[in-house]
């Protein structure tokens, strides 16, 4: 379940941490072998945010992140790492709904491990495990998240740091196709 948590061929890793940071964190936070010794003794099992090996995996993630946080929440920790400590968004944990989506994917990883012991494995469709088939393709392909995307749901956060009252070539805003919002210190419109 570690190796499948953590990435492998058919699971995503977390982005800039590998199998070294994970581990680290893992010898930092060992209550997370609870969860993974769980998730192999009972393969394809039902993982909701609200169960307590969920909430295991969320911590241990947050500690991959931060190993010096308190926080249980990677919703938090996410908030903590991006507003507080100025780290950029590909270093900062997944949100809960795509940390929710990972686990499903390394649980059913996991439980094929698991069972690969078996004359004859019968593993559950991996639809409702991080997977989705595509109907026009007939391919499986990852949920990422349920939640909508950043981009369109918040641009009304995103800034800019030009200087000048009237935004350049260099304008984060105007590179993206946006109009510089309130937050902007230009204040063009």
């Amino acid at each position: 379940m570690f190796h499948s948590f953590t990435g492998c061929d058919t699971t995503s890793a977390f982005f800039g941490k590998g199998k070294k940071s994970a581990w680290e964190a893992w010898n930092a936070y060992v209550e997370v072998t609870e969860a993974f010794n769980n998730f192999m003794n009972h393969p394809y099992m039902t993982v909701t945010v609200n169960c307590k090996q969920f909430q295991l995996l969320e911590r241990f993630t947050v500690i991959i992140y931060n190993k010096t946080s308190n926080l249980d929440s990677v919703n938090e920790a996410r908030r903590e790492l991006f507003s507080q400590k100025n780290r950029p968004m590909e270093k900062i944990p997944p949100t809960q709904e795509a940390l929710l989506q990972h686990t499903l994917r390394a649980v059913y990883q996991a439980g094929i491990w698991a069972t690969s012991d078996q004359c004859e494995q019968k593993p559950p469709t991996p639809e409702g495990f991080g997977w989705t088939l595509e109907s026009a393709t007939k391919t499986w392909r990852p949920v990422w998240s349920n939640l909508p995307v950043a981009s369109q749901a918040c641009s009304e956060l995103v800034k800019c740091g030009c200087k000048s009252a009237t935004c350049g070539g260099r304008c984060s805003c105007k590179k993206a196709q946006w109009k510089c919002t309130e937050l902007c210190s230009c204040q063009c419109e």
